[in-house]
């Protein structure tokens, strides 16, 4: 594909790096002389020191040949205008970040793709979303609703006391028959390595695996998994971002306690008035004696969203050692997500990767209705829609041939999630979800193209 990405600061070259590495064409555009330097020597892609808002500049990039234009620059406003001149220019689809979560609430009103955006990315609320899923499936550090949660793809710890441990995924499978689950991805404790799941692969204490389930088998995987859940009733959250106030609004309204601390005395009390029904308190999350006196080892859950991430990890530490059962931390750095188990603390989210998520269905071919890649696990969950072309139909699963390191962890039919197996046969309209590794995924796609 030939892909156009206007802005090189943090998510413009981690989706030029990620992009680049499955051989697409990639133009990256920026003012900043040494942004451009610092990818053009690190990546094999195309870099202009231009504005994005320049027709002249878009067509020198070959805009009218482009299939994918993204538009994440600082400036949502420049981001929307990129991506409506981009669009009469020839772009055939068009993506731009914002930051003002009122045009994604409006976009169905507003209708943005007749002004010519394909698509509104918002980190902010990506990241609002992800947190109260997490808080919603507390006993998980990973999780991910497909079609409203009829399929969920849920990550977690195995205990020393948990049932199948020892047990090979076949005998689990039939041991548990009545909870519809399929393991689709393990690594094992202490090792870099990523498995894809098959019938003799023995669970072993420290896994931290991924499974795909129904709605109903949410409740019982915990148990399987030997962790107990408890459900969030006190919220802490450090920093008054926009994601702490878009969270803390919506966790209010669910009726959770929310508790926020903020270090800039304007910002405190500006979120004080916006909401109303939280306590703000005035002071920095970094002091261990302030989180004392707020009573940190009360919370059933700290999430810290300052914009710091080393403030952010080290808050999140300290709330973990007064006994809080979950902690989430926003991160700026990716690196950061292979130390997140090693370090304690149960989640790590990342705007980049969030962002990285929602764009790269655009990219996949057939058609990619979601797509999520796991914490710290080097495998990527991929949503298709089957047409009647796609050579995955009529045929049974165990019969497809279907990629060593790739599998099948469940369907959506007639709105109904099913955990397929091999003996089941895919259909035209169905939606079926896959696990596979990186490497692995033009090999899938052509199941479904």
């Amino acid at each position: 594909m030939k892909i156009i990405i206007a802005g090189a600061g943090e998510v413009g070259f981690h989706l030029a790096k990620l992009l680049s590495y499955e051989s697409h064409e990639i133009t990256l555009i920026d003012q900043d002389k040494d942004r451009l330097v610092f990818a053009d020597t690190r990546l094999d892609i195309r870099t202009m020191e231009e504005d994005a808002t320049s027709i002249s500049a878009l067509k020198e990039a070959n805009i009218q040949n482009t299939d994918l234009l993204i538009a994440v620059t600082s400036s949502e406003t420049t981001n929307i205008t990129i991506s409506v001149v981009s669009k009469r220019l020839g772009a055939k689809k068009t993506i731009a970040r914002i930051s003002n979560s009122e045009f994604t609430d409006y976009k169905d009103e507003i209708n943005f793709s007749e002004l010519g955006i394909d698509e509104l990315i918002s980190t902010n609320e990506l990241a609002t979303n992800e947190i109260k899923l997490l808080l919603e499936k507390a006993a998980f550090h990973d999780t991910h609703e497909f079609e409203a949660g009829k399929l969920t793809m849920v990550g977690l710890s195995l205990s020393d006391i948990a049932p199948i441990v020892g047990m090979e995924v076949k005998d689990a499978a039939v041991e548990f028959s009545e909870i519809h689950f399929v393991p689709i991805a393990i690594k094992r404790k202490e090792s870099s390595e990523t498995i894809i799941p098959r019938g003799n692969t023995v669970f072993k204490v420290g896994d931290q695996a991924y499974f795909i389930t129904t709605q109903e088998g949410v409740d019982e995987l915990v148990k399987l998994s030997g962790t107990h859940s408890s459900p969030i009733k006190n919220v802490m959250i450090l920093g008054g971002s926009k994601i702490c106030e878009k969270t803390a609004l919506e966790l209010c309204n669910k009726k959770l306690n929310i508790k926020v601390i903020e270090y800039n005395k304007a910002r405190a009390i500006e979120l004080a008035d916006k909401l109303p029904k939280a306590l703000v308190v005035y002071g920095d999350s970094r002091d261990v004696e302030l989180l004392e006196e707020e009573n940190v080892g009360e919370m059933d859950a700290v999430i810290a969203v300052t914009g710091r991430s080393e403030t952010n990890i080290m808050s999140c530490l300290v709330a973990k050692s007064k006994g809080v059962k979950r902690t989430i931390a926003l991160v700026q750095n990716v690196d950061y997500f292979n130390l997140s188990k090693n370090i304690g603390i149960d989640t790590l989210i990342n705007k980049k990767l969030l962002a990285a998520n929602s764009i790269f269905r655009y990219i996949r071919k057939g058609e990619v209705l979601e797509m999520t890649m796991l914490n710290n696990i080097n495998a990527e969950i991929l949503e298709f829609k089957v047409h009647e072309n796609s050579k995955i139909i009529k045929r049974k699963i165990r019969d497809l041939k279907f990629p060593r390191n790739a599998i099948i962890g469940g369907v959506v039919r007639d709105e109904v999630g099913v955990i397929a197996l091999g003996d089941f046969q895919i259909k035209k309209d169905d939606k079926v979800v896959v696990c596979c590794f990186p490497k692995t995924i033009s090999k899938v796609e052509k199941f479904f193209n």
